[in-house]
């Protein structure tokens, strides 16, 4: 089992910076930021841009890896977020992590004054979000054209560290998006289905993994060659509220066969409200659960 901390960008680099050094001095694997113009009730506050967010905690940490939390086409496109990737990959010394998903509604989808896309017509864009930022990272140069997207002799020179390109790490819980992770992802990353309880909640991602499953079997994938994320905290418990919790959700992705979680830093209010006391005590008992989970 594999631990991951996401660390919002709703903070001055003064402060953040901080928490980034101690993501690793904890012990964590990896460490996310959000990839938003702006997200649900925090857009009114501070927020700050995930690439120059995750080229900084670059050069203040050396073992960590270090994701998008996910980067979507609301806003991103293939050929400018493949040179940000390379870059990123090069200043962390290969240590990128690209989470990548289809993008909601919201303020990201709105901000830029375009019209709002029907599930179905997301996905679409995703599939080819996906099959153009791949083509690009693989390759010299690209040329390439879809209903969405177009490149026009795109340039990858030097490439990623991370050959052939940095891993994706796909979010997807709807059929179409399992079939673009199983295709494209070196890892999935699941939220699980909205739900009203945490025994609910797991139902769902259980079903959901199942679902998983199956698709890399039909896409022919042995199960052991994706990685398998979850985030915990879209549980009804934010799986900070105690060192129990913590133990409790992270024994029960192991079981459900997630090879890596992930948790959220603790907010003063709001979302993933917590205190980093227990942050700190889960972060001592991290080498047991590593062993034991």
């Amino acid at each position: 089992m594999r631990f991951g901390i996401v660390i919002l960008p709703d903070q001055r680099w003064a402060e953040s910076s901080r928490r980034w050094r101690l993501a690793e001095e904890y012990g964590f694997d990896h460490a996310w930021t959000y990839d938003h113009l702006g997200w649900r009730d925090l857009v009114d506050g501070p927020w700050f841009d995930a690439v120059p967010t995750l080229t900084a905690a670059a050069t203040v940490t050396q073992r960590i890896r270090l994701g998008t939390y996910v980067a979507s086409p609301n806003f991103r496109h293939p050929v400018h977020f493949a040179r940000e990737a390379t870059a990123l990959d090069d200043i962390s010394g290969g240590r990128l992590l690209l989470g990548l998903g289809a993008g909601g509604i919201g303020f990201d989808a709105a901000v830029l004054g375009g019209a709002e896309l029907s599930p179905r017509a997301r996905v679409d864009r995703f599939a080819e979000f996906l099959e153009l930022f791949d083509t690009i990272l693989r390759s010299p140069a690209t040329t390439w054209s879809g209903s969405y997207f177009a490149a026009v002799d795109a340039r990858s020179t030097p490439g990623p560290v991370q050959q052939p390109r940095p891993p994706f790490v796909v979010a997807a819980n709807g059929p179409r998006a399992l079939r673009l992770a199983a295709r494209y992802g070196d890892g999935w990353v699941t939220t699980g289905p909205q739900a009203e309880t945490a025994a609910e909640w797991w139902r769902a991602v259980a079903a959901v993994r199942d679902r998983f499953e199956d698709t890399l079997a039909a896409a022919g994938r042995a199960p052991e060659s994706v990685a398998r994320y979850l985030n915990l905290d879209s549980s009804p418990v934010f799986s900070l509220s105690s060192l129990d919790a913590f133990q409790e959700a992270t024994g029960r992705a192991r079981e459900l066969g997630f090879t890596d979680v992930i948790t959220h830093w603790p907010r003063q209010s709001s979302w993933y409200a917590g205190e980093e006391k227990i942050l700190e005590a889960v972060a001592a008992e991290l080498p047991r659960l590593r062993a034991t989970i």
